[in-house]
C-alpha cells in the first residue's frame, strides 16, 4: 500500500511516522462493495475500516424487521467507534452504503495503537466528538425538516465523501437511510431533479448542480460538516 492513500483519509493522514509505517506493514487497501457487511449486532468486532471514497452507514434494526440509519462514516474517520469505546461488540449493524476504497486493520493492531500512540489517540478522540456533535445535529434535522431539504442534505454528506458525483442509490434504501416512506424519497428526488440539482436513473443519482443543492438544504448540512473541517483541510482527494 502506497502513503499517498493515506491523504484521503482524515485521521490516517494526520499519524505519526510509527504508526503511519505500523498500518502500511499490516493495513490492506480494499474494496467495498455496496451492503458489504461491516460489522453484525453484538458479534465481535474483528476489523476496523478507514473509508478512503465510500460511505459507511451505521443501522439501528427494529423488531419488525425495519431498519433506520443512525450514522454515517466517510473520509473524516473510521468505523471502530465501539473499539474506542472500550466495548468489542455493538448493538447495531454497520455496512457500505456507497461503494469505494478503504483501509483495513484488525481490530487488535487498531486496539494496540489506540493505547500506546498518543497522537493517535487524540485524533480519534477528536473525531469521536465530532461524530456526537453531528449525531444530536441530524436527530434534531429529522424531526423538525421537510424530506426535501433532509435528502438535499445526505445527497451532499455523500458526495463530501466520494470522488465522483454519481451515487448507486435507489429510492428504497434513500428511504431507508432518511427514515421515511419511499413515496415520500420519490417526490423529494423527483423535485430535485425537476430544478437541475441531480439526475436520477437506474439505481444511480448523479450531482449535476452542488450549488443548487446547497441552496435548498437545511443548516444541518453546514453544522455536520463544520464539525469535521478542521480534521479535512489537508485531506487530498
Amino acid at each position: 500500500m502506497r502513503t499517498p492513500l493515506f491523504k484521503r483519509n482524515a485521521i490516517l493522514n494526520g499519524l505519526d511516522a510509527a504508526a503511519s509505517s505500523r498500518i502500511l506493514h499490516e493495513g490492506k487497501l480494499i474494496k467495498l462493495a455496496t451492503r458489504q457487511r461491516i460489522y453484525e449486532p453484538e458479534k465481535p468486532i474483528e476489523d476496523v475500516y478507514f473509508p478512503l471514497n465510500c460511505v459507511l452507514s451505521v443501522v439501528s434494526l427494529m423488531n419488525d424487521g425495519s431498519q433506520i440509519e443512525i450514522g454515517t462514516i466517510g473520509r473524516e474517520g473510521m468505523s471502530a467507534f465501539p473499539l474506542l469505546m472500550g466495548a468489542s461488540a455493538t448493538a447495531n449493524n454497520a455496512y457500505c452504503q456507497v461503494p469505494g476504497n478503504a483501509v483495513r486493520i484488525e481490530a487488535n493492531v487498531f486496539r494496540e495503537l489506540e493505547a500506546t500512540n498518543g497522537g493517535f489517540r487524540q485524533l480519534l478522540d477528536r473525531y469521536l466528538q465530532g461524530y456526537v456533535n453531528m449525531l444530536g445535529q441530524l436527530a434534531a434535522c429529522n424531526r423538525l425538516h421537510s424530506i426535501y431539504e433532509r435528502c438535499a442534505r445526505w445527497l451532499l454528506m455523500s458526495h463530501d465523501r466520494v470522488d465522483y458525483d454519481e451515487i448507486p442509490l435507489t429510492h428504497e434504501y434513500l428511504a431507508m437511510m432518511l427514515g421515511t416512506g419511499r413515496s415520500g424519497v420519490t417526490i423529494a428526488a423527483a423535485t430535485l431533479q425537476q430544478a437541475g440539482f441531480i439526475r436520477y436513473a437506474h439505481g444511480k443519482i448523479t450531482i449535476l448542480d452542488r450549488h443548487g443543492l446547497e441552496g435548498v438544504a437545511c443548516e444541518c448540512y453546514e453544522v455536520a460538516r463544520e464539525q469535521f473541517r478542521g480534521l479535512l483541510r489537508h485531506v487530498e482527494r
